[in-house]
């Protein structure tokens, strides 16, 4: 596998939308994503129902996912407590979240970025020593919807603060879509300054439409995973802005258009959006949808995308 894509449709794309899927909904779309050769997928969080009631259950659904010993499943824990909460789940990967502005860290959970690190550092120094892969993200990475543009030297720093206190992963998050190639490739070349290739990953949102320009340009510079999310679904509920995750068919076929291997077939996402519509209510589909969906019926005998 040249590139690892990982899912966040399950969590990410669905804390912001209007209806709320029951557990037995949410395994269905993991399943299906399961069934499409998704092998890493950011299930749920372990947040307050009542801050996020789409993720309430998260407990239930861990234990119940599909085949845990050939796909990392990821929870994302925004403090000590959700940490707890994960592990006596079953979760083996957490995720945590620094927004490298204070305002947005403010806004979003009521701390200080001061404080907002601590508790990150932490949690993964923890992970570490209890042999549970912890991932940080850098929320906001580029652009502060309070606060503008970021320094690339703030990233960077905190990219090597999350390193030093063990995280598997260091993802720069692009949390309102305002990066573009040029940014991206200033941010990661500070950064792999300080940490290797492989523990780098990228959350782009394609609020601009520049999403697939900015993975190629990371994949110029080295970074091998990517987050993405099936049909495109979601964004943060809490960040002015922040819609248009890229939707995971897009990137499928945009890596395989250029030789990389995922070990996705963008077919097979197709019955797996239309899966996610029907379950969330939502339109969906990324910029190949409707390119995808004719081959599909051409190759498949599948829906066509007049269906």
């Amino acid at each position: 596998m040249d590139i690892r894509i990982n899912e966040v449709g399950l969590r990410d794309g669905l804390q912001s939308q209007g209806k709320t899927l029951t557990v037995e909904e949410r395994l269905k779309l993991a399943e299906a994503l399961a069934g499409a050769g998704l092998r890493f997928m950011e299930a749920g969080s372990f947040v307050s129902a009542k801050a996020v009631p789409q993720m309430a259950g998260t407990e239930e659904l861990f234990p119940r996912l599909p085949v845990p010993e050939r796909i990392q499943y990821a929870a994302l824990v925004p403090n000590m407590k959700g940490y707890e909460r994960a592990v006596a789940a079953g979760a083996r990967t957490v995720n945590v979240v620094l927004s490298v502005t204070e305002t947005m860290n403010q806004k979003n959970i009521n701390m200080s970025l001061a404080r907002t690190a601590e508790v990150c550092e932490q949690i993964v120094t923890r992970a570490a020593d209890e042999g549970i892969n912890a991932q940080a993200y850098l929320a906001v990475a580029f652009e502060c919807p309070f606060e503008g543009p970021v320094a690339p030297e703030v990233v960077a720093h905190y990219g090597e603060r999350m390193k030093d206190a063990g995280a598997g992963k260091v993802i720069v998050a692009d949390t309102i879509g305002a990066a573009d190639p040029a940014k991206v490739d200033t941010v990661l070349g500070l950064l792999l300054k300080h940490l290797e290739a492989e523990r780098l990953s990228c959350h782009f949102h394609d609020t601009r439409g520049m999403a697939l320009a900015n993975i190629h340009a990371a994949v110029l510079a080295g970074v091998r995973e990517f987050d993405a999310s099936i049909g495109g679904l979601g964004g943060c509920p809490f960040s002015p802005g922040a819609s248009g995750n890229v939707a995971t068919e897009d990137v499928a076929l945009m890596l395989r258009s250029m030789g990389l291997e995922t070990g996705i077939d963008p077919l097979d996402l197709v019955p797996v959006v239309r899966e996610a519509e029907r379950l969330t209510g939502t339109a969906l589909g990324g910029k190949a949808f409707r390119w995808l969906s004719r081959q599909y019926g051409k190759t498949r005998g599948g829906q066509g995308d007049d269906q």
